[in-house]
């Protein structure tokens, strides 16, 4: 199995949020994340900004807020 560490990118810092992520689903509210045997957890007003399947990782960012 191939499992993904996901990482919030925030003024221009990296924080690992889950890792070993078995579920990632963008929502209106933003992204929902599990690992096995856990609960789903919302991060919120965050959208996927990248995807690499080759060190394993997704980066994920808060939307902007519009004026």
């Amino acid at each position: 199995m191939c499992q993904m560490s996901i990482i919030l990118e925030q003024d221009g810092k990296e924080e690992i949020i889950l890792e070993n992520a078995s579920l990632l689903e963008v929502t209106q509210d933003g992204v929902r994340v599990a690992a096995l045997f856990e609960e789903p957890r919302l991060i919120e007003g965050a959208t996927v900004h990248s995807v690499d399947f080759l060190r394993g990782r997704v980066l994920v960012r808060k939307k902007e807020e519009r004026a």
